[in-house]
């Protein structure tokens, strides 16, 4: 008989050894620059078989016939307060219709007209300190604000000589963000290298202090697969961000820079054949929504595509620290779909790195969903099928969410 003791000596060297194994498969490197941690991954990531996390489909709103109350017409948004209440925003409708967390109907926000609280060219929505909704409405040049029970709460102009907003994020802390492009003024001497900013600010507007500030990247027209700002908040001052002409994320904390998340990235171009077949497609679909002749020569002259398929699409803030970054499909594949969305050629494919910066694994969302908001373990977006009708969509993260199972 062997003794009890052996017996766990065995099985403690065993599982040491198996957790030595695992931990040995990550080959990237880390190392300090100037204060600055750099973490250079490989190609593969930590997960090992069986920890890879996954989503489920927990909630889907909507329906092609019956209830007026759960049909959409093109929904711009899906955001959640801190009570698990859904709020989608259908930009035909120029309304946001609210939900239990169970996907219950229980009322309408805004609606259309030019009065207060009401919405004439509502684009985004996202849910501020309090369970203040915000609504970004561009018609009307102007950011509404709504109180939990749907009630106008006022609102604020968008000051467009002073800045052009592009995006906002919020926490489910209530933090508030937007990036935004310094305008061109009339008559004045413009800078040679303009730049742009991402400031953190209040639910009126009103800008607190500048996360950070970059070389401007805007350029005339509809840029086609053109390298852009992508970013995120992950705390009241925390940003991880990145520009995607390379595989380069940055985690910032109070505007510092903390540490440089890479991965090994590969430049592919994209050929002049490519780029043709894509203006050609574009040009297609808009001779199918009734384009004149006139607006297509114009649309041409204001497309350009980018020469290189850049590193990756948006960048999210995951459960747990982790930072979720989408990866770009490649032109062939868009090229071979029907009625495909080159201003949009973001993958399902997410890179999921930890609160360190080492690369996890992939995590595969549901084809035609566009995450607008995570929260927590759970996941809030649109959901297109294939005869285009949206969805309003909950996913949940599944997996064991402690550091030392993940390996």
């Amino acid at each position: 008989m062997v003794p009890r003791y052996a017996t766990l000596a065995v099985l403690l060297s065993s599982v040491l050894l198996a957790c030595s194994e695992e931990a040995s498969r990550w080959t990237g490197t880390v190392h300090d620059s100037a204060g600055v941690t750099i973490v250079s991954n490989p190609e593969v990531g930590l997960w090992s078989p069986g920890k890879k996390w996954t989503l489920t489909e927990e909630l889907r709103i909507g329906t092609v016939e019956g209830s007026p109350e759960y049909q959409f017409g093109d929904l711009g948004g899906v955001v959640a307060d801190s009570h698990g209440r859904i709020y989608a925003l259908d930009v035909m409708a120029q309304e946001v219709k609210v939900y239990s967390p169970e996907g219950t109907f229980l009322h309408v926000v805004g609606g259309p007209g030019g009065g207060p609280g009401e919405l004439r060219g509502a684009v985004a929505l996202l849910m501020g300190p309090g369970d203040t909704l915000l609504v970004q409405d561009n018609r009307a040049y102007r950011i509404n604000r709504y109180s939990p029970d749907g009630s106008s709460a006022g609102g604020y102009p968008i000051p467009l000589n002073e800045r052009h907003p592009q995006a906002f994020r919020a926490t489910e802390s209530g933090v508030i963000a937007e990036q935004f492009q310094y305008p061109e003024s009339p008559g004045q001497l413009q800078p040679e290298a303009p730049v742009d900013a991402i400031v953190r600010e209040t639910t009126g507007g009103v800008v607190l202090d500048t996360l950070l500030t970059y070389p401007s990247l805007a350029a005339p027209g509809v840029q086609i697969y053109a390298p852009g700002m992508a970013w995120d908040l992950t705390d009241s001052t925390g940003l991880v961000c990145g520009v995607s002409d390379d595989y380069r994320i940055e985690v910032r904390e109070g505007g510092a820079l903390r540490r440089i998340v890479a991965k090994p990235f590969f430049h592919q171009p994209i050929s002049e054949q490519e780029k043709a077949a894509i203006l050609d497609r574009m040009a297609r679909a808009a001779v199918e929504s009734g384009a004149t002749p006139s607006w297509l020569a114009m649309m041409r002259d204001a497309t350009h595509v980018g020469d290189f398929v850049p590193a990756f699409g948006r960048i999210a803030a995951g459960p747990e620290g982790t930072i979720w970054v989408q990866r770009i499909r490649p032109v062939a594949d868009l090229l071979e779909e029907g009625q495909p969305d080159f201003t949009h050629p973001g993958s399902s494919e997410w890179d999921v790195f930890d609160s360190e910066g080492r690369l996890l694994g992939v995590v595969t969302m549901p084809p035609r969903f566009i995450p607008t908001e995570f929260r927590g373990n759970k996941i809030y977006g649109v959901l297109r099928d294939e005869s285009d009708v949206s969805y309003a969509v909950r996913l949940r993260v599944v997996g064991d969410f402690r550091l030392e199972t993940l390996m």
